[in-house]
């Protein structure tokens, strides 16, 4: 298997969605091994010619930063931290966020100024290379100073403690290094401090939420063009000249896809009685390509963040300087996932807004869907599902960002909450992806009472495969099976998706 060479290229996302869908192993390049072993070159002897004290290096942390620390116990100082510092709690993190953060903590300890051991990262790579996934806690990190907690609970195996999944079992850190016959890192100066300071675990769900959000935004406009369609809906407000003269980047490329989605239906081209139609149609381009357009602006923050060096102090020797700083602080990524949240949130508020349009007993589509309302109540319950959903994402759209909790005895008295804004933005990506499953389940059902007209062959050849799973609803039936079902058609359209047609469209 080809190993991918840590710092041969900037990270970005499409870079990380290859990796993972090749599942590629990690080395060090020579450049990242030279930054690393000049690193902790000068930090050694730093150590024994500077006298004053190395905030983090030869004293405590936090408000214990004038607490000066014996040489000789600067290596059980780091291990301490690094116990210490575990106390998350809560769900666990998802393996495909630990997979991650591995992965951008090796990224940011490779440019040689954390002052860590070759054989600290290395360490690191092999929990990735090997599938080992710390269990980390979700809740804990106020994002500054950095994912604290988080990645304590991400390292701890590095020195046999903590536990470890593995080949689906969960084993301790010292029961893994049995296993594996693998001894426990013995740590130097600095070295636990660079291991939990930083903004891996925040960073770790950005990426995966971009990845997922480039996903879901082609899927609305997918669904969304389906139930136009099945609302005999009119395709001008699509038209190119439209959005030329209002040309937001996101907005132009979702009414293209509309266009694209309805290329030669014959629906769309049957005459129409009405004039326009409601908002949750007819703006679909301004609605879904202002959080486009969001996707897009977050990705750029994310993408800064991914390659840079976020611990603290930070280590520069070729200039002979140990800078205290501030890089851990994750105001950028806070108020950028937040931003997500909103933007995201919208994706499914409108949706609902579709689903109940095709259940209000317009256009000629019978009261919910169904040929005998009344005997039946066809689809009223699952537009009660979509806006309980729904509201319970417009509860979790407000900010984590705006909140600060003074923390270390005042020290650290502006934190960015970054970590629960990640959580939190993760639930409401999940939310909408259940919202446009009900969505889908209601507009198939719709376009059946369009017949014997037919769609484009995008939809219909989606429908041809969704009906594999889902049956038309001719009575009352069971309905949580067949939105279950849904989400997981759902899951397989995104996961169906040809990389270039996810980064381009």
């Amino acid at each position: 298997m080809e190993k991918y060479k840590i710092l041969s290229e900037p990270l970005t996302l499409k870079t990380i969605h290859r990796l993972i869908t090749d599942q590629s192993q990690l080395e060090l390049s020579q450049e990242a091994v030279g930054n690393i072993q000049e690193c902790r070159d000068y930090l050694d002897k730093k150590i024994q010619t500077q006298k004053e004290p190395i905030y983090g290096v030869t004293t405590g942390f936090g408000s214990l930063c004038d607490t000066s620390v014996d040489e000789k116990k600067l290596g059980k100082l780091q291990e301490n931290l690094m116990m210490s510092h575990a106390c998350g709690t809560g769900e666990t993190v998802p393996h495909e966020i630990i997979r991650l953060m591995l992965l951008l903590k090796i990224q940011s300890l490779s440019y040689g100024h954390s002052g860590v051991q070759l054989e600290t990262v290395q360490g690191l790579i092999d929990l990735y290379n090997h599938h080992y996934y710390p269990v980390v806690y979700q809740q804990g990190s106020l994002g500054a100073s950095g994912d604290l907690a988080p990645l304590a609970h991400l390292c701890l195996p590095l020195i046999g403690l903590g536990e470890v999944f593995y080949d689906g079992t969960c084993y301790t850190g010292k029961e893994i290094q049995t296993k594996l016959n693998l001894k426990p890192l013995k740590l130097k100066s600095k070295e636990g401090l660079a291991l939990l300071n930083g903004t891996q675990f925040m960073s770790a769900y950005g990426v995966w939420l971009l990845m997922q959000s480039k996903k879901i935004i082609t899927i609305a406009d997918l669904i969304g063009s389906m139930s136009l369609d099945a609302f005999n809906g009119r395709t001008e407000p699509f038209i190119e000249e439209v959005h030329a003269i209002r040309p937001h980047a996101g907005q132009s490329i979702s009414a293209f896809n509309i266009r694209r989605f309805l290329e030669n239906s014959e629906i769309a081209c049957q005459k129409k009685r009405h004039v326009q139609d409601p908002y949750s149609f007819r703006c679909m381009p301004q609605v879904h390509g202002a959080t486009r357009d969001t996707i897009d602006y977050v990705t750029k923050v994310f993408e800064t963040e991914i390659n840079s060096v976020t611990d603290n102090p930070t280590v520069f020797p070729k200039e002979d300087m140990i800078v205290s700083a501030g890089n851990f602080h994750g105001q950028p990524l806070a108020l950028a996932l937040d931003f997500l949240s909103i933007a995201m949130a919208e994706l499914g508020n409108i949706s609902e807004r579709r689903i109940y349009q095709l259940i209000d007993g317009k256009r000629d589509l019978p009261p919910f869907l169904v040929a005998q309302p009344g005997l039946n109540s066809g689809f009223m319950i699952p537009q009660y599902t979509a806006a309980s959903i729904v509201n319970q994402n417009k509860t979790l759209t407000m900010p984590c960002s705006s909140d600060s909790i003074i923390s270390s005895q005042g020290q650290e008295d502006h934190v960015s909450m970054g970590a629960n804004a990640a959580t939190k933005c993760y639930r409401i990506i999940e939310n909408v992806e259940k919202i446009l499953a009900i969505e889908l389940f209601n507009a198939a059902q719709a376009m059946e009472f369009r017949r014997p007209l037919k769609s484009s062959s995008v939809i219909e050849s989606i429908i041809e495969d969704y009906r594999r799973e889902v049956d038309f609803i001719h009575t009352d039936t069971v309905m949580y099976d067949k939105i279950k079902k849904s989400v997981e058609f759902i899951h397989d359209l995104e996961n169906g998706f040809e990389i270039s047609s996810v980064w381009q469209v």
